[in-house]
Order: C-alpha cells, then structure tokens, then sequence
C-alpha cells in the first residue's frame, strides 16, 4: 500500500501542489514540475492507484456555512470494553458535528474536533448527543478563539 511506495523529488513536488492546489490543470502541474502533460499524468494516476493520494476535496469556510462555533472536546469513556467504545464510535460517525475524532493516549480516551453554529448548539450537542447514553464519563471543551496556522496539507519528506 502507500507506505511502501517509492517517491522521487518530482512526485514530492507534485504532491506539494496538489495539497495547495488541487484544481490545478494537469497541463499547469507538468509545466510546475517540469513533465510532459501525459508523464505527469501517469504519475498522478500511480500516486492515486497506490493510496498515496487518498482522495479530492474543497476546503470549505466555516462561517460562511453558518458555523461560527469551533471546539475540541476531550473523552473519557466510563468503561474499556469492546461494546463501549464500538457504540461510541458507531455514534461519533453519524454525528455531523464531529469533522474529526482521535483515540488518544493519556487520560482522555478520545479528541473530537467539532464545528457548530453557535454556543447554544454546542450545548444541544453535548447534551443530546455526547453525554446521552454514548457510554461517555467526562467531556473537557476547549473554544477555538483564532486560528493560527488551520491544515495546509501533509509535511513531505524534504520540503
């Protein structure tokens, strides 16, 4: 799979670009990494057959989709067992709140990063969803005041 793959200094520096630039013509690409049109292309259609690339996607902004409202919230489940966390994570999946959930080591069991519209859903979040019967003992919440650096896509080997 892709952790096996071998990148030269040319797929390093097309993938840069297409983490930056994802719409970016083929033609423009190979111009940028000095290809031909079609060796670029084969190269980008190996980088996406071997998992390097896993997928395309918009960045989208927040608040212009009425989410003005972004938090992290760390979990304490109340047990360890198999059952307890397959419900809570069968639960965090349908919860479109969460944009990204991490099991953690330490003394939280799980990181949920979580965009809502406003202090008033979040509360109906933790309320309704989180603490209702997802097998969860303690939540922490952090409120995202300003975005200092937000994802710029992966470091690549080099760069």
């Amino acid at each position: 799979m892709a952790a096996s793959v071998q990148l030269d200094r040319t797929d390093l520096r097309l993938l840069a670009l297409l983490q930056r630039e994802g719409r970016a013509p083929n033609a423009e690409l190979a111009a940028r990494v000095n290809l031909s049109p079609s060796a670029c292309l084969r190269r980008i259609q190996r980088l996406e057959a071997t998992g390097v690339i896993a997928g395309y996607g918009a960045r989208l902004q927040p608040q212009a989709l009425g989410l003005g409202l972004q938090a992290f919230v760390r979990v304490q489940l109340e047990k360890h067992g198999g059952a307890v966390i397959e419900r809570f994570v069968e639960r965090v999946q349908g919860w479109d709140e969460v944009v990204a959930c991490h099991a953690l080591t330490g003394d939280m069991d799980y990181l949920l990063h979580v965009y809502v519209e406003d202090l008033e859903h979040f509360s109906r979040f933790l309320l309704d969803r989180l603490l209702n019967d997802s097998g969860v003992a303690d939540v922490n919440s952090s409120f995202v005041l300003r975005t200092v650096k937000a994802h710029a896509g992966l470091p690549l080997p080099g760069g």
